[in-house]
C-alpha cells in the first residue's frame, strides 16, 4: 500500500514538473530573442557612430549641395572662389591638384591626399538629415550602382576618406579636428552596419 501511494505521488509530481516546463519560456527562445535585441542595439550603435563621422566637417566639407567646396570647422566656402568644375576636381586653371597633392603641406597648411576632389554632385549631403544621408548612400540610382561591398571598400580603404584622421594643420598652424570616432572603429561599424542589412533606424 505504501509503495502504491509513493508511486502515485511520484507520478503526480512528474506531471506537475512537465506542465510547469511546458508553460515556461524556452531557454533557447529566450536567448534567441535576447540575441535579436542585442543585434538591433548593435546595429543602431554602429549606424550612429558611422553617422557621427559622415556628418562631421571633415566629411561634410567635401559633400556640398552647391558645387562649392567648404573649409574649416564652420564649413565656409573655399577661398579664391573654387568650384566643382570638371570631374569634381575644379576647372583647368584652378584644378584641385594644383595645390592639393598627395601629402599635407605642413608649411602652408594646405591639406593633401591622393586624388583630391569633391564627392560626386549626386552625393551632396549638405543640409540633409542623419537619415537622409544614408538613404542616399545606399540608393544605387543615386550613387553609381555601387554594391554594399564596394561602398564598404570605399569608406574603409579610400585614402581620401581616411585622410579625415590625419588632416594636418590649418593655415593658422592649428591641428585640424578629427572625427569623434577612431579610424579603426569607423571601419568596424561601417562593415557591421552594411553586413547587417544597412538598416536605418526609425525615429
Amino acid at each position: 500500500m505504501k509503495l502504491k501511494t509513493w508511486f502515485i505521488f511520484l507520478m503526480i509530481s512528474t506531471i506537475g514538473v512537465l506542465l510547469s516546463l511546458a508553460n515556461a519560456p524556452k531557454i533557447f527562445e529566450y536567448h534567441l530573442l535576447e540575441n535579436q535585441q542585442s543585434q538591433i542595439n548593435n546595429t543602431d550603435e554602429a549606424y550612429n557612430k558611422m553617422m557621427d563621422v559622415l556628418t562631421h566637417q571633415r566629411c561634410m566639407n567635401y559633400h556640398p549641395n552647391d558645387n562649392i567646396h567648404k573649409q574649416g570647422n564652420d564649413l565656409h566656402s573655399h577661398y579664391f572662389g573654387m568650384e566643382r568644375g570638371e570631374d569634381d576636381k575644379g576647372f583647368q586653371a584652378t584644378i584641385c591638384n594644383a595645390c592639393h597633392n598627395s601629402e599635407n603641406n605642413k608649411y602652408s597648411g594646405v591639406p593633401r591626399a591622393p586624388h583630391w576632389s569633391l564627392a560626386p554632385a549626386s552625393m551632396g549631403w549638405e543640409g540633409l538629415t542623419r537619415s537622409q544621408i544614408p538613404e542616399r548612400l545606399v540608393d544605387k540610382n543615386v550613387y553609381g550602382q555601387r554594391s554594399f561591398d564596394e561602398l564598404v571598400k570605399h569608406m574603409t580603404e579610400d585614402e581620401l576618406v581616411l585622410w579625415a584622421w590625419s588632416p594636418g594643420i590649418d593655415t593658422n598652424d592649428q591641428e585640424r579636428e578629427i572625427p569623434p570616432v577612431s579610424k579603426e572603429e569607423f571601419k568596424n561599424v561601417v562593415e557591421y552596419w552594411f553586413d547587417n542589412g544597412a538598416v536605418i533606424p526609425t525615429k
